[in-house]
């Protein structure tokens, strides 16, 4: 089976595969592995697509058949070399990450289930954290600091002061959250900078991003429908009716840049003070 990231993942698959992206801080392919064990599987034969989330109650489905799929009939993990398409169940929770906003779908599982909080980091006295928070070592959550709901933050960020952050987020290591930020159910990856007074929805912001400050991303329409994103030269349905911006490694924003719901901004790109992005931006259109 290819195990190439797919063309319709960028400009994420760019820079890495779709089994090295990280879901709450984790590889996927990691994550595949502790269903397994999670399952009771990790010893037996189970062959997985190598762009499977997988829930463990849906792997447990193998007990019984040979080959799981999703709700596009594509093959979600079976036992032996290849899947047995007379013997399959199709199961819901679990799915192959096609396009950037299915990350998010993997992202809010994931993090949707953390049961404890663990705090490796420094919370000053005057944040509130109010929900389950798992904070890496040597990390600070400066003051005034509001975290609502479960929310994973790497080793050595720092976040704040003054930020909310709401659930269903992640953000890598190394990362700096800026005065007033607010961020909501997104995947942040490492040694990013969310500037000050800046605002992230339902967004994937890939690595070494830099955001200037006032950098605000919209994640509804007005009229309340699903929104749309252009891949391959398509627009399609998101299945989201909030939904941000997809950014790739090493994008630099101007101060007071305004990106429309749905857009792209491919690696290496950048936006002067005061850009509104209201198309894909790809290397070439910089």
């Amino acid at each position: 089976m290819d195990t190439q990231a797919p063309s319709n993942c960028e400009p994420l698959s760019l820079t890495r595969s779709i089994g090295e992206f990280p879901i709450g801080n984790i590889p996927l392919h990691q994550h595949q592995q502790a269903a397994l064990t999670r399952a009771g599987l990790a010893s037996e034969a189970i062959s997985i697509h190598p762009h499977a989330w997988l829930a463990a109650a849906d792997l447990t489905f193998l007990a019984a058949t040979n080959t799981l799929l999703d709700n596009f009939l594509t093959p979600l993990a079976w036992r032996g070399a290849t899947p047995d398409l007379a013997r399959t169940v199709t199961v819901a929770a679990s799915f192959v990450i096609r396009y950037p906003w299915d990350l998010l779908r993997a992202n809010e599982g994931y993090v949707d289930g953390l049961e404890n909080s663990v705090l490796l980091g420094e919370v000053h006295p005057s944040a509130v954290l109010e929900g389950i928070v798992h904070l890496g070592a040597g990390s600070r959550i400066l003051p005034g600091v509001f975290i609502e709901g479960n929310v994973v933050v790497g080793a050595k960020c720092r976040i704040g002061p003054n930020c909310y952050i709401r659930g269903h987020t992640s953000i890598g290591d190394a990362c700096h959250i800026g005065q007033s930020v607010e961020i909501k159910n997104s995947l942040i990856l490492s040694r990013t900078s969310i500037g000050h007074l800046s605002y992230v929805g339902d967004s994937v912001i890939g690595e070494a991003v830099n955001f200037g400050a006032g950098t605000i991303i919209s994640n509804f329409r007005h009229d309340g429908k699903n929104h749309r994103s252009m891949v391959d030269g398509q627009l399609l349905d998101t299945g989201r009716r909030k939904f941000g911006a997809i950014i790739g490694d090493h994008v630099h924003t101007g101060i007071h840049t305004s990106i429309y719901p749905g857009r792209k901004l491919w690696p290496n790109t950048s936006t002067r003070p005061g850009a509104i992005v209201q198309h894909d931006l790809r290397g070439a259109d910089a």
